[in-house]
């Protein structure tokens, strides 16, 4: 097969490009396919799978690891053997530890990512079938319909009043037509004659063969520049921003030592070892496994939930949600619709609106029950279809397909005799293209919205000498009746509002239907109505006012797509998070516009696509749950950032000051890195810890300058009890070198190992909030092992000694003193400072946002991890 470019293509004609590419338009054979799927590889813009290897390179990406195994490689080379090799044990200990619970978290991710698949409308061997896009190849013809997201680059064999949404390409709002013309372009974004990867079918439909898959199309070009570097939360750029910092102290630790060892004359590699050794000490080197087993084992939690969650880091966001927007059908009602009656314009039973309905639709009946067109159109084919012996047999002829701009649709039929228009769509839509209104068919419309009933009004117009049709054409119409339809609402959809109102999640519905309809569900379900605001209202209003509405508004009715995002833009405006939960095309830019956007799994395609998360059941329940499991996971992994660093950082400052002022090293390296391994292993527990009510029922918050306020509230703190250790060696017990370091490493150990459970909560530790088992019974384990290594046979290889009983003594005093010193500033300092506040992304990370979005529809294996810095 010969390369083809897409701007070549759009050159040629149809029936030419297809020849290029040595296809037919009922596609290549099942056997073709397979080969060109060999030859050019999967359609795919990211093809990276989770290995052991890629894995346990970053592990080793840390510079100051590499240096320290360096430096003991000399110490072992030089006559220390013993030390060097202890120190390259620990250094690699502590990368395995990293390395076991960073890969089997990404093995998670990468196993609840293939749970979501995308298929497109693929034609083999002459039958259309639905194939999984990332095995499509050049020279595959796919149909395109209305809410799809075009699957590949393609070239347009035919077209029926399509448009396309290529924003995520060329930043342009309004929808691109297309044709099967050729075309050329200076700019390979305007090819009238194409279709683009990543881009949406917003109106019509049509048929195309692909070009170009994969990393070669246009859209694959921006996204895998994007993928060079992770997508950004806040979270992220919080965590980024923090090692940085840290990076600093270090930096300054570690030069001031190493100069202050050198000047007071101390053999030079013990000097640099002990410098690494505080620097990395001062480094909280578990951070991104902690994060990582964190949120995988939520993302596990969240799965059994049946809460999918396409990106690991996006369930900080959905703890964030402060506003939920949501759709009505399937949400807060059944979402099973079944057809009514059919009636004329006085109310009255008739089965003219019936048989003019079935005419005009989009879904077609076929032995195994109704397929394509809407919920609405299938519902219509599950009835009986009434005889109509008076009227003559008609031919469809022409459609113009349903879009949610217009909120209807319409067909050109044809007798023997004459022609007809027939429109069916919102009963607005219809109304404002007819000629007249009977005023008994504006009562029945009242009446049928009052009775919370979902109506399709059906119109006509006679025509002659048509041969096709165009939404033009949908004009002077004569109304002939209604088609009603009926969605029960949820028996628990009222308490699941109530609970995600216990969150602090205010509820706001955006709907499609008549604000009558939207009335009687929440006074079905007993939610309190605060206030309607109608499409049309909507449009009177600029965004100052729209803000204003916002605060005394929750149901939005007859909106469209544009106005949906409008809604989400505002609320965002200051600062709020936002979510929104939505399954159908017109829910697709709101999605994108949201915080966080929520889909199901039996959702459309560019709704799954434009969502981070995927609901196996639509259910606001549901929903409340991921949110609570959000808080928890994003709760657990906010306390080992601040224990770890709050902790190291007084650790590693009163090791800076004791080498001031002592004539030997405080601790040795080796010693260093085992505690701070011990120190580590004790806090693999938190991920599975519980979280105080009061926290879940919060939205949860990123505040990188809360943690350096914590760090240096608690930081000092555990100084001042190292430098009384210090005290306590030299002068009560008079220690030897040995001791003082064995003392110094047992108390520095217990204190910040055993602090856990009072940093764990903002309550009284034990009495009124009690740690998981793991989370109890870990770090004593840990502070336990640290107090009996002077005594075992590894004592001396680690440089350790046996301590007399009345160290532990003190000790134990010590740790109680200690304990009750961080009780009372915990309680001084939360009352002093603010709740976390989350910093809204920019617009750069929005936009990046969006296209990783996408991104992920076509990628083979992506799972997210945090960076380490």
């Amino acid at each position: 097969m010969e390369s083809l470019t897409l701007a070549t293509s759009a050159s040629l004609k149809a029936d030419a490009a297809l020849e290029q590419l040595e296809s037919v338009p009922t596609g290549l054979t099942v056997e073709e396919a397979a080969q060109r799927l060999i030859t050019f590889g999967p359609n795919a813009l990211a093809t990276r799978n989770v290995t052991a290897r890629g894995v346990l390179v970053r592990q080793l990406r840390n510079p100051l690891l590499l240096l320290m195994l360096a430096a003991a490689a000399v110490s072992a080379a030089t006559g220390d053997a013993t030390d060097g090799g202890i120190i390259a044990l620990i250094v690699m200990l502590s990368v395995g530890l990293g390395f076991a619970n960073e890969y089997r978290a990404e093995r998670a991710v990468s196993s609840l990512h293939a749970k979501i698949t995308h298929t497109a409308n693929v034609w083999r061997g002459g039958d259309v079938a639905a194939v999984d896009v990332r095995d499509l190849v050049p020279g595959d013809v796919v149909d395109l319909r209305l809410g799809d997201i075009v699957p590949a680059d393609m070239r347009l064999l035919e077209v029926n009043q399509l448009e396309c949404e290529e924003a995520v390409l060329t930043g342009e709002s309004t929808s691109a037509a297309k044709t099967t013309d050729p075309s050329t372009s200076d700019s390979d974004m305007d090819l009238p004659s194409c279709a683009f990867m990543g881009t949406v079918v917003h109106q019509g439909s049509g048929k195309g063969v692909v070009v170009a898959t994969g990393s070669r199309t246009a859209f694959g070009k921006i996204a895998s520049g994007l993928s060079e570097q992770q997508a950004d939360t806040a979270f992220q750029v919080g965590l980024r921003q923090f090692s940085k910092f840290l990076v600093g102290v270090a930096g300054v630790l570690t030069i001031s030592i190493f100069v202050i060892n050198l000047v007071l004359h101390r053999p030079l590699l013990e000097s640099l070892l002990f410098s690494l050794a505080i620097a990395i000490g001062i480094t909280p080197q578990l951070l991104p496994a902690i994060v990582s087993v964190s949120l995988a084992a939520g993302s596990r939690k969240l799965a059994e939930s049946k809460v999918l969650v396409k990106r690991l880091v996006v369930i900080e966001d959905l703890g964030n949600i402060q506003i939920l927007f949501t759709d009505k059908t399937g949400t807060l009602t059944e979402g099973a619709i079944t057809f009514a009656e059919s009636m004329g314009i006085d109310g009255k039973p008739a089965s003219q609106p019936l048989i003019l309905g079935l005419l005009c639709n989009e879904a077609a009946m076929t032995p195994s029950g109704p397929v394509g067109g809407n919920d609405l159109d299938r519902a219509l084919w599950k009835t009986p279809t009434p005889e109509s012996k008076d009227e003559p047999p008609m031919e469809r002829v022409g459609l113009v397909p349903f879009d949610h701009d217009r909120q209807l649709m319409s067909v050109l039929v044809s007798t023997a005799t004459d022609q007809q228009i027939i429109a069916k769509g919102a009963p607005e839509a219809i109304l404002a293209r007819c000629v007249s209104t009977p005023p008994e068919a504006a009562q029945v419309l009242d009446r049928l919205f009052g009775d919370g009933a979902r109506v399709v009004a059906v119109a006509t117009r006679k025509t002659s000498g048509l041969a096709v049709t165009s939404a033009a054409e949908e004009r002077d119409l004569t109304l002939i009746g209604f088609l009603t339809f009926v969605d029960r609402p949820k028996s628990d959809a009222g308490q699941s509002i109530a609970k995600l109102a216990r969150m602090g999640i205010a509820v706001k519905i955006i709907t499609g239907d008549n604000g009558a309809v939207a009335r009687k569900v929440c006074t079905d379900l007993g939610i309190e109505l605060l206030g309607i605001v109608t499409g049309s209202e909507l449009d009177a209003m600029d965004d100052d006012r729209l803000a204003t509405a916002l605060g005394v508004t929750n149901v939005f009715s007859r909106v469209s797509p544009e106005q949906k995002a409008r809604i989400i833009k505002v609320a965002r405006r200051d600062g709020s998070d936002v979510g929104f939960l939505g399954d159908g095309v017109n829910d697709a830019m709101a999605l994108h516009a949201a915080d966080v956007g929520i889909s199901v799994q039996t959702a459309t395609d560019v709704a799954k696509d434009a969502a981070d998360i995927v609901l196996l059941d639509k259910d606001l329940g549901v929903l409340a749950d991921g949110v609570a499991e959000g808080r928890r996971i994003f709760a657990n992994t906010l306390k080992y950032v601040l224990m770890a660093t709050s902790s190291n950082f007084g650790n590693m400052f009163s090791a800076a000051g004791a080498s001031l002022f002592l004539g030997f090293l405080p601790m040795l390296p080796s010693q260093i890195l085992l505690n701070n391994l011990l120190y580590d292993v004790g806090q693999l527990a938190i991920p599975t810890d519980h979280v105080d009510a009061e926290i879940v029922a919060r939205p949860a918050a990123w505040d990188i300058a809360f943690v350096r306020r914590f760090m240096a509230t608690f930081g000092p703190i555990s100084s001042i009890f190292d430098f009384v250790t210090f005290f306590v060696m030299l002068r009560l017990l008079h220690a030897s070198h040995a001791e003082f370091r064995s003392g110094w490493f047992v108390e520095s150990l217990a204190t910040q190992t055993l602090v856990v459970f009072l940093i764990r909560t903002r309550r009284v530790p034990f009495f009124t909030s009690r740690p998981s088992l793991p989370m109890l019974l870990t770090p004593i384990v840990c502070a336990t092992v640290g107090a009996i290594l002077p005594f075992t046979p590894l004592a001396r290889a680690l440089g350790f000694t046996a301590l007399p009983l009345r160290f532990f003594l003190i000790l134990f005093a010590m740790v109680v003193a200690y304990m009750m010193l961080v009780e009372v500033a915990k309680k001084w300092f939360y009352t002093r400072q603010p709740h976390p506040v989350r910093t809204p992304p920019s617009a750069k990370q929005r936009h990046h946002r969006r296209i990783r979005r996408r991104a992920g529809r076509f990628s083979v294996s992506t799972p997210m991890r945090l960076g380490r810095e």
